[in-house]
């Protein structure tokens, strides 16, 4: 099966970005949600609750609770084995929490959905490893990840819009690949391909954007580079970032941006960069003396 036919499936329609939210991103006054549509009335796009997974006896999370603010740039830092990435099953789908709340906006309780489901709300989720259609030029993986109808029928009669075409311009230009527009993906170096699989799930207009260590394996210059791409996109879209690189987190958090420290499956600490590589239980289980 090729990459252009894995993504013709037979699922309903997504809602557009106005079916999601209104322009300030939360619902407006007298508006009556839609299934599936994220209330984001209260300024809150993701909420877990005591949240615990546990894998043979071993607890990934132990009564996990944090919480994201709609627009908010997060980053996520902690030692291997901490629970990041089992936090983010959580969220996505992939794995089913023992107990605990996890909840999109105020009424989406994550729990009770599929990853399919799931990913039509508006989650999208990059993995370490970048994941892109190598053997299509970069035009045709933004196009590939439009946010369509993908139903085999509706697919078959699909035609790119002058609407479509400007969507993927500005996507392209945002993640500095105009000039590989028409390069084979395959092609690209790590970096690029990095920033070309976050420009396909900004194609799908997410309210949440989950990055799983998004830097590793990048040069200094492209871990800048992408560092600059998301806090571009600060503000369009709610972000999570697990990240080990801390010169990268830097360049994330700021001075007021808040930073979450998680160790043994639940939140150790939050606050600033700064304040956080102060806290002695945070030197002592992840930063060292």
């Amino acid at each position: 099966m090729t990459a252009h036919h894995a993504l013709i499936v037979d699922l309903p329609p997504i809602p557009s970005a106005e079916e999601h939210t209104n322009l300030n991103g939360v619902a407006g006054l007298g508006h009556v949600l839609a299934p599936g549509e994220i209330d984001m009335s209260h300024g809150t796009i993701l909420y877990l609750e005591d949240v615990t997974v546990s894998f043979d006896g071993f607890r990934a999370l132990n009564k996990l609770t944090l919480s994201i603010d709609v627009g908010e740039l997060r980053c996520v830092i902690g030692p291997n084995g901490a629970g990041k990435t089992t936090m983010m099953d959580v969220i996505t789908g992939k794995t089913r929490p023992d107990g605990g709340k996890v909840f999109l906006g105020q009424t989406l309780d994550l729990a009770r959905m599929s990853e399919p489901v799931i990913a039509r709300t508006g989650i999208g989720r990059k993995f370490q490893k970048p994941t892109v259609f190598e053997n299509h030029p970069v035009w045709e993986n933004l196009e590939l990840a439009m946010k369509t109808d993908k139903r085999w029928f509706a697919s078959l009669r699909a035609r790119l819009d002058r609407q479509a075409q400007l969507r993927i311009e500005e996507i392209l230009e945002l993640i500095r690949l105009q000039h590989q527009a028409t390069r084979l993906a395959g092609e690209l170096s790590h970096g690029q391909k990095q920033r070309l699989e976050i420009g396909m799930l900004l194609m799908q207009q997410p309210a949440l954007l989950l990055l799983d260590e998004p830097a590793a394996g990048m040069t200094d210059h492209e871990t800048m580079e992408l560092a600059e791409l998301l806090n571009k996109l600060r503000g369009s879209c709610s972000m999570m970032v697990v990240e080990h690189d801390m010169e990268f987190v830097a360049a994330l958090a700021g001075d007021s941006g808040k930073v979450t420290v998680m160790a043994e499956g639940s939140v150790l600490a939050e606050g600033t960069l700064d304040g956080v590589k102060r806290d002695d239980a945070v030197i002592e289980s992840y930063l060292g003396r």
